[in-house]
């Protein structure tokens, strides 16, 4: 919006200037202007309304200035020296002068640097600031010195001031911010149930998670700006023994409700968005779940499959009364949608085929954006349950948030489902992301890590432009809960307390004895009893499902793979079970999630692309190298890397992996498992197997699982078989049965790889495994041999 200046405020910028003059008649004025001086004499020309001035954060900026600084800032005409000092005595050179003016004025042009060529000093201008000068020069406000100089080094004078504010105004309409708001979203993802700061497993309290902790994160982002809004990314209802309890023990019942929905209510939530997890207890329960929020759910990929139309809301208009920079309330719509990865469909297939259809991320929400406009959105965010992802778009992709950044309209993003934090490190491939600022494509986005251990707040400053609030500017940061119990909201622990407590109890039940302390500190790189005993119980239970049916005389195998082991950077998060009494809270550590058990019928082909898929867990190691190779691969999530029982193999680690983290072919001949042999004798590639495994393996396109010519999904949960096993064994000797190993390391290479320190005390005895010292991020390093 532009406006012409009105006659008052040109008369009396003419005024103020005395006489229209020339550049070569400064050196008669030697009086010099400041920077602080120069700002308000452009603003006061501008015309444009001022505000109050308290967002200003430069300690070094006096009230009087604080408004015109603050409009300044608003409309990006000027910067400080650094977030806390503008420097508002400084003298301002001519430089500066033209390159604020330039700022200040649209044009339908483009002025070339060429310009400047007509000048003998014009290598002295600053290489960011070329053309800004050079359309000074085109607008006219700019005519330089008789000897070919423009001497941009020179400080300004009062008259040169004056000069320039006569040509700006005399020529040139400025622009006009009618007001501007400080908008600030905040955004929570994959908290998993846990709401108290209690870790279930461990049955003790824990100050690295917990929304109670997240709380007073959001209750002082509120107090350092009213102008907020708060939502949810998704993953709330399930993830520990709580939010199994409460599906499957103590059983939500209608009217009933959900912890975690209690704990939104309590924290005053705006809306929030599906995660894939939302989807493992089946339909109905999710609706159980949400029918009684006081906020909306929003999704925008998710259709019932008999009706072609979107089974939720795709978005929502949010009217939040703000309070602007004049101090006065206004109402910003602002518009939010969701969406959830496709592969929901495979993950829950046996709650989800024949019910819904999921369409591509991205391309559900380029169609929504448009309709949230036309419905009078100002500002779009985007509930993105997704990873960042890459720059290239596949339909159906998991992973889509940084693609949804070039998606025009967005505002802002929340994202998740990665279990990562951002603004912070990102795959190198990625461009045009801004760490400091918390930007990808200019698009302010937020991760807030996992289990409530961090904040997203993202802040939008937004000009108002006749009826139109536009983004201005933005910022986004992640907070971190604090590392002791100071920060734990106690209203938020008591409102969930009941079901807190009754999880603690449902817990600590015993279910038999252990003889060995079991752990998964070295899970990744030798056959761990962790994994064992899964297996075990899973094979227990599919062959007593396969007794009377067409399946029962197939050789059972069993797939296990290690789901806590470091997973996603946290040194912290492996299984340990001391010896002694087992407890459901036990067998919650050895099985974190809840799937239920399934079976596939593969052939002995099948089962070597399933492991040689699991082998790409390993980076390639050279055997003419000496110095250190890490082994595991940082981008290969542990709970891919499946472990099959019943047969044996070795992995051959000097070779490379025949398939990349995603399951695609990347070395068609490649070949890691060697020796692959089933009662003594090499595998028959044509024989038939059943394997037990869960449903989402089953439901996936793992190699080897796609192949499957039989799948049968079980209603019982792969956590309740381990139960049972366990009953039914009494006692159990946690030893794995080394049915793999490594082919032989070459001796002269030093493998080494991470894991907890606390696997120090653990150490096997043969001497394979040793520690060195620290690794990275709060890791021990570790060789192996």
């Amino acid at each position: 919006m532009w406006k012409k200046v009105s006659a008052s405020a040109l008369a009396l910028s003419l005024a103020v200037s005395g006489m229209a003059g020339v550049e070569q008649a400064a050196a008669a004025n030697s009086q010099d202007v400041t920077r602080g001086e120069y700002v308000k004499t452009i603003i006061e020309a501008m015309g444009v309304e001022l505000g109050t001035g308290k967002s200003v954060t430069f300690k070094d900026v006096p009230d009087s200035l604080k408004p015109y600084i603050e409009k300044a800032l608003e409309l990006k005409l000027i910067t400080g020296k650094s977030s806390t000092v503008f420097a508002p005595n400084e003298k301002l050179t001519r430089e500066h002068a033209f390159v604020i003016v330039s700022k200040a004025v649209a044009a339908d042009k483009t002025y070339e640097e060429d310009t400047l060529n007509k000048f003998n000093d014009k290598n002295k201008i600053g290489k960011e600031n070329r053309s800004l000068i050079a359309k000074a020069v085109g607008l006219g406000f700019l005519n330089g010195y008789p000897d070919n100089t423009m001497k941009p080094a020179n400080v300004l004078s009062k008259h040169e001031m004056n000069t320039i504010v006569q040509r700006f105004l005399k020529a040139y309409k400025p622009a006009q911010a009618n007001t501007t708001v400080s908008l600030r979203i905040l955004g929570t993802s994959d908290i998993h149930t846990n709401i108290v700061n209690y870790d279930y497993y461990k049955d003790t309290e824990s100050n690295s998670l917990g929304l109670a902790k997240t709380a007073t994160l959001i209750k002082n982002a509120r107090t350092e700006n009213s102008n907020t809004l708060l939502f949810d990314n998704g993953d709330a209802i399930q993830g520990t023994p709580l939010g199994s309890y409460k599906q499957a023990v103590d059983k939500l019942v209608d009217g009933e409700e959900h912890p975690s929905v209690t704990a939104m209510k309590l924290l005053k939530y705006d809306g929030a968005t599906f995660g894939n997890h939302e989807f493992n207890y089946g339909l109905d329960y999710l609706n159980e779940v949400t029918d009684d929020a006081n906020f909306p759910y929003l999704n925008a990929n998710i259709r019932d499959a008999a009706t072609k139309k979107l089974k939720y809301a795709p978005y929502a208009l949010i009217d939040k009364e703000v309070v602007d920079s004049k101090g006065k309330k206004t109402t910003i719509k602002v518009g939010v949608t969701g969406i959830v990865p496709p592969q929901i469909l495979k993950w829950d297939k046996s709650h989800l085929e024949g019910k819904v259809t999921v369409d591509d991320s991205v391309q559900a929400v380029e169609a929504v954006v448009p309709e949230m406009q036309k419905a009078g959105a100002d500002v779009i965010v985007v509930l993105s349950h997704s990873g960042l992802g890459n720059m290239t778009h596949e339909a159906g992709e998991e992973d889509v948030t940084y693609l949804l950044t070039k998606v025009k309209g967005v505002d802002a993003i929340i994202t998740g489902h990665a279990h990562q934090v951002f603004p912070g490190k990102v795959d190198a491939s990625l461009t045009n992301v801004d760490v400091e600022k918390g930007t990808i494509n200019g698009v302010p986005v937020v991760m807030p890590g996992k289990f409530g251990s961090h904040l997203g707040v993202i802040d939008l400053e937004l000009v108002k432009k006749g009826n139109e609030w536009d983004v201005a500017e933005s910022k986004a940061e992640v907070r971190a809960i604090a590392k002791d119990a100071t920060d734990l909201d106690q209203t938020v622990v008591k409102a969930v307390k009941e079901a807190h407590d009754g999880t603690i109890k449902y817990v600590r039940q015993a279910v038999g004895t252990s003889t060995a302390d079991i752990h998964s500190y070295f899970s990744q790189v030798q056959d761990d009893p962790s994994i064992q005993i899964v297996t075990n119980a899973q094979t227990a239970y599919v062959k007593a499902k396969l007794k009377g049916t067409a399946y029962e005389k197939l050789v059972v195998l069993s797939a296990g793979a290690p789901f806590k082991a470091g997973t996603r950077s946290d040194p912290e998060y492996y299984t340990f079970v001391p010896k002694g009494e087992l407890a459901i809270k036990n067998v919650a550590d050895l099985y974190l999630y809840d799937n239920t058990l399934s079976m596939v019928k593969v052939t002995g082909a099948d089962v070597k692309e399933w492991l040689e898929m699991s082998a790409g867990q390993f980076n390639q190691i050279d055997a003419t190298k000496t110095g250190e190779q890490q082994l595991i691969n940082s981008e290969y999530r542990s709970y891919n890397y499946d472990v099959i029982d019943g047969v044996t193999y070795e992995i051959d680690v000097t070779q490379p992996a025949k398939y990349d983290v995603e399951g695609k072919v990347k070395n068609e001949s490649a070949s890691r498992i060697k020796n692959l042999q089933y009662n003594g004798k090499p595998i028959d590639l044509k024989q038939e197997f059943i394997v037990a495994t869960n449903n989402y393996r089953a439901n996936g396109t793992f190699p080897g699982v796609r192949n499957a010519t039989a799948i049968e999904i079980y209603p019982d949960e792969n956590r309740q078989a381990i139960i049972d096993y366990i009953l039914a064994e009494k006692t159990i000797d946690p030893s794995a049965d080394g049915n793999w190993k490594f082919a032989t390391i070459p001796a002269n290479a030093q493998v080494v790889f991470e894991s907890s320190k606390k696997a120090e005390k653990v150490i096997p005895a043969n001497g394979s495994i040793k520690y060195l010292g620290e690794g990275t991020d709060g890791f021990g390093k570790y060789s192996l041999k």
